[in-house]
């Protein structure tokens, strides 16, 4: 009797466990930026300029070009002129 409370309770544990991770990952948004480029992308390359989600632990600017996606810092002059013109 003893070890199948045991298994239980254990069990719940674990459930619960893995529920709280899996509603942490739930509340960050796909589209953060945690790394930076530190060079100027061309104003022709850039297809799009977006900010990032207020749900973001970092603000950024996601900058899609043909072939990729990079992670720009907002205080960037050069993209505050690229946004502006958007």
């Amino acid at each position: 009797m003893r070890a199948t409370s045991l298994c239980l309770v254990f069990g719940l544990v674990l459930l619960m466990a893995w529920n709280s991770d899996a509603s942490q990952a739930a509340g960050v948004p796909e589209d953060c930026c945690f790394s930076f480029v530190d060079f100027q992308i061309p104003a022709k390359k850039i297809v799009s300029a977006e900010k990032t989600s207020s749900h973001c632990p970092v603000e950024g600017i996601l900058v899609t070009t043909p072939r990729t996606i990079f992670c720009v810092k907002p205080d960037e002059s050069w993209i505050k002129s690229v946004m502006q013109k958007q």
